[in-house]
């Protein structure tokens, strides 16, 4: 991967058919005022779930106890990153806005997919297709 492309992970953390996003800081040096999965840059060294690990602690205070790779999506604002997203139903802790959110909040899957369609064209099919994943799990 080419050092100009900013490596990142981020989880769609999903309860009771809502998802959790959040609101990021106006101070912030990336995506100030967006909202967002949670989730960051992977540093030198780090694995995808090493980094979604660190960050999930840093930002929410919670370790996740289920995680299911979902897809890679690629941009170009407000530079070129990748991210790998994951899928997170199970965790350790209660989430709790401990860093660069503005706010948190549940969000049903229309209102993520309208918060997130801006980011990525791919985030409304991707939201929709990780709910009904974990639909078909709870009620197989």
């Amino acid at each position: 991967m080419s050092a100009s492309v900013h490596d990142c992970v981020g989880a769609l953390l999903v309860r009771d058919g809502r998802i959790l996003l959040g609101r990021r800081s106006e101070d912030c040096d990336w995506l100030a005022g967006a909202w967002d999965v949670f989730g960051g840059h992977v540093e030198p060294g780090e694995s995808g779930p090493g980094a979604l690990h660190r960050e999930l602690r840093e930002e929410l205070g919670i370790g996740p106890l289920s995680t299911r790779y979902l897809a890679r999506i690629d941009g170009s604002a407000p530079e070129p990153w990748r991210l790998r997203l994951y899928l997170i139903t199970r965790w350790r802790g209660e989430p709790v806005n401990r860093a660069e959110h503005a706010e948190i909040r549940w969000c049903a899957l229309d209102e993520a997919q309208q918060r997130l369609r801006d980011a990525h064209p791919r985030f409304p099919e991707l939201l929709s297709g990780a709910l009904d994943s974990v639909r078909k799990l709870e009620h197989p």
